[in-house]
């Protein structure tokens, strides 16, 4: 998911026009993000299409993950007895870089909207000196 992000969130085929119930075998947590955030998706933006879902799962799945990782860095602090940083840190980590990287696939992190309200915008100012080979 490295490189250059797409500026807007295109339309795709096979839209998902009803919220779906989240797949059983997710976490408490999982699940309710799921429904927090698949209506926004689907009723609000309107951009959630069955090939997304697999992204919606995976951003629920990471931050359920997250939450249960800082439940237990809470409970257990984040440095063991022997001294060692807990490994739930570790995965705190890694569930918090997956779940940002979903978020802005997603276009649910606020630089994500700017960059696809900026496309809406659209290009109109011909005079900008940026507006390079656009019929100049």
């Amino acid at each position: 998911m490295r490189g250059k992000k797409p500026s807007n969130i295109a339309p795709g085929t096979s839209p998902v026009t009803k919220v779906p119930a989240p797949p059983s075998y997710l976490s408490k947590d999982a699940k309710a993000e799921w429904r927090r955030v698949a209506p926004i998706l689907i009723d609000e933006r309107k951009v959630l299409t069955v090939a997304d879902l697999a992204v919606l799962e995976n951003f629920v799945i990471a931050t359920g993950t997250m939450r249960e990782a800082h439940r237990a860095l809470n409970q257990e602090g984040m440095v063991l007895p022997n001294g060692k940083r807990h490994p739930a840190y570790g995965i705190l980590s890694a569930a918090q870089q997956q779940q940002l990287r979903c978020a802005g696939e997603l276009g649910l992190t606020p630089s994500a909207r700017s960059r696809a309200a900026m496309m809406e915008q659209g290009d109109d100012d011909a005079d900008s000196p940026l507006a390079v080979g656009r019929g100049r």
